[in-house]
């Protein structure tokens, strides 16, 4: 990449070019204020033009070498800034100001030299200091604007971003989450965005105005001394060039680098929230090892970023305060020879140096682009993942405000995403009629739970057709579909936040008195008076605190308040002891009143109870039938009501 930018610029023009610089004598700056055009010499017109020229070239060029992912990450930050275009363009003419004000601080030392200590003039001293003053109150209030306009946007921009992209998580499919981490998605809308934050907040600010100053700082080192000017032209290529090669190397560690950030809070994520797991197995000493090895990992890493990074800013210092020392030598030598004032050379020194620092701070600022390049690029794959269970485009289906409940599979086969070899339900066909309390059993990977999530379209089958009121449900959108179904799993999801928010989680339009004869029928309105602020008391996460009955019976409570036509319970009793499970029981029947209710179990009392009961077996419907006919005709189902019994009696006993 480095010898393709070099080959682009024409050395041997430049240097005859510059050859003839030396022989013109210097510009003054007021002078090529008041009449530009007489001093516009051909060659510096050619120089101009060339110069021109050749940054059109690197321009496009640099555009051309930036892979495509970067310039979507690119696309995406412009589209975020642009609804505050306003904000922006106020911190853009700050920054305009500063760095001219900051530039023309050049031609007041010029004034300060020549006018004040050269010609022992108090008065000219005085004036040329006021002056110095003047500006310097100015660059203080333009700074001032720029950075809080810069920060602000900063700010609002990863607010959006992080809205946009939970927004945009949210709605993906399970099947997502399946075979993406959730705590390295998690690293992303986090630590990937704080690290925009802090770019668009102040780097991006610090690129533009020292952008400006190079480009400015050459201009008016053009007018002030185009013999001198020449050995900045000739040594920004080889300032350049570290730069684009370096650039390249960073951009690449920085991408691995937040990759490896992002295993280290997965990894934490994982034990803290298993920590009982954990720690009943004093696994704590095999946790600190891989932990270690992970953050090593991460260190590594950086190390390497780092190394390259400061290889970047040794190699441009060097090569910058090289091409000072030359210039002050050739300017110096011009000084005693009288070819120029010292304030000439003082002003060129001014500028010089505002061009290197401003050289040495693109070339820092560049490292943490190249880490927010990385940044956008992970944030912008999450914004690309699409979601395979959407609302159709054509032919949507409308269903009526209440259901009847009435559901059908027809030859339903379907693998997961992550074991596609092998059918979690195959071939299954099953008609269940609106009203009706279906049971289903089967041993442990029999698909049972499969099934609950192809009725709520969590997946769409890869063969055969689920039906709700005689409409497939691929016909529906599934917010349309979803708001017919009431779920309650084996292990309730309890969210932190307080007890009434949790059971109007589905529901928020319930009032407070809802809520409470919601859980009077599920019987948790005792228990929840008894904690310390009864309905306003917060759960920790997942409802840390609670008994298994207590987070069922809030979860029941919720379904109830709910009222969905269709209710879905994954064994809700399977892990509770009898005491909670005689209260679970006696709170089902309410909930399952005047409603189409599919039914998990493993418990015998639950099954009896059932209109009908259908046996699973590795993915297949092998049975359907009452208790009574199950018992006499299907071997796997007596076994399984055999040991049910068998474990009735020895708990009995």
């Amino acid at each position: 990449m480095c010898q393709q930018l070099l080959r682009s610029i024409p050395y041997r023009g430049l240097v005859k070019l510059s050859y003839h610089m030396t022989r013109q004598t210097p510009i003054k700056f007021t002078d090529f204020c008041r009449r530009p055009r007489a001093f516009l010499s051909r060659e510096r017109c050619r120089l101009a033009a060339w110069s021109i020229k050749t940054y059109r070239q690197v321009g496009f060029f640099m555009i051309s070498v930036v892979p495509r992912r970067h310039r979507q990450a690119i696309r995406l930050a412009v589209g975020f800034i642009a609804p505050y275009r306003w904000h922006a363009l106020g911190a853009l003419l700050a920054l305009i100001v500063t760095a001219g004000i900051t530039l023309s601080m050049g031609q007041g030392i010029k004034l300060m030299v020549d006018q004040g200590f050269m010609t022992r003039s108090p008065e000219l001293l005085e004036r040329s200091i006021g002056l110095f003053m003047l500006l310097t109150l100015g660059l203080a209030v333009g700074t001032f604007t720029r950075f809080y306009l810069v920060s602000w946007i900063g700010e609002r921009v990863v607010a959006d971003l992080r809205k946009r992209v939970f927004d945009h998580l949210i709605e993906l499919h399970p099947g997502f989450y399946e075979n993406n981490r959730s705590s390295e998605i998690q690293s992303r809308l986090t630590a990937d965005t704080t690290l925009l934050q802090s770019v668009i907040g102040s780097s991006l600010s610090m690129f533009l105005r020292n952008a400006l100053m190079v480009v400015g700082g050459v201009i008016l080192l053009f007018v002030t001394n185009p013999k001198l000017t020449s050995i900045v032209v000739v040594a920004l290529p080889l300032i350049i060039a570290p730069i684009l090669m370096f650039g390249r190397r960073v951009r690449s560690l920085s991408r691995e680098s937040q990759d490896r950030v992002a295993d280290v809070g997965s990894y934490v994520a994982e034990a803290l929230g298993q920590i009982k797991t954990v720690q009943a197995y004093n696994h704590q000493q095999q946790d600190k090892q891989r932990f270690s090895v992970t953050a090593e990992q991460a260190f590594d890493t950086a190390r390497k970023r780092i190394l390259q990074r400061s290889w970047l800013v040794t190699v441009v210092i060097v090569l910058v305060l090289g091409a000072v020392a030359v210039m002050l030598w050739v300017g110096g030598m011009d000084v005693i020879s009288g070819r120029i004032s010292s304030g000439e050379l003082a002003a060129f020194v001014f500028y010089a140096l505002v061009v290197g620092m401003a050289i040495g701070t693109l070339s820092e600022v560049i490292g943490e682009l190249q880490r927010a390049a990385g940044a956008a690029e992970r944030i912008s794959e999450l914004l690309q993942a699409r979601s395979e269970i959407t609302a159709p485009t054509v032919n949507l289906q409308r269903l009526p405000a209440r259901v009847t409940g009435r559901l059908a599979l027809e030859g339903v086969s379907f693998a997961y995403p992550s074991r596609p070899e092998r059918n979690a339900i195959d071939d299954l066909s099953l008609a269940i009629q609106a009203g009706e309390t279906l049971a289903i059993v089967g041993p442990s990977g029999a698909g049972k739970s499969t099934l609950f999530d192809l009725l709520l379209r969590f997946y769409d089958p890869q063969q055969g057709r689920v039906l709700l009121e005689g409409v497939p449900v691929t016909e529906l959108d599934p917010l349309d579909l979803r708001r017919c179904f009431a779920f309650v799993s084996q292990s309730p999801a309890l969210f932190f936040g307080s007890v009434e928010d949790n059971i109007r989680y589905g529901n928020a339009a319930a009032t407070s008195e809802q809520v409470e004869a919601a859980a009077r029928i599920a019987h948790a309105h005792e228990f929840i008076l008894d904690m310390a602020d009864g309905y306003q008391t917060h759960l920790g996460d997942g409802g840390m605190g609670l008994s298994g009955g207590q987070r069922q019976r809030l979860a029941i409570a919720r379904a109830l308040l709910v009222d969905a036509p269709i209710l879905l319970l994954d064994e809700a009793t399977s892990a509770l002891d009898a005491q909670s499970e005689h209260l679970i029981q006696q709170a089902l029947p309410s909930l399952m009143k005047g409603r189409t209710t599919l039914v998990i179990a493993h418990r015998l009392a639950t099954v009896q109870n059932a209109d009908r009961i259908a046996v699973m077996d590795k993915g297949r419907l092998v049975a359907v039938g009452t208790h009574k006919q199950l018992i006499a005709n299907n071997p796997l189902y007596a076994r399984l009501a055999a040991l049910q019994f068998n474990a009735g009696m020895d708990e009995a006993g």
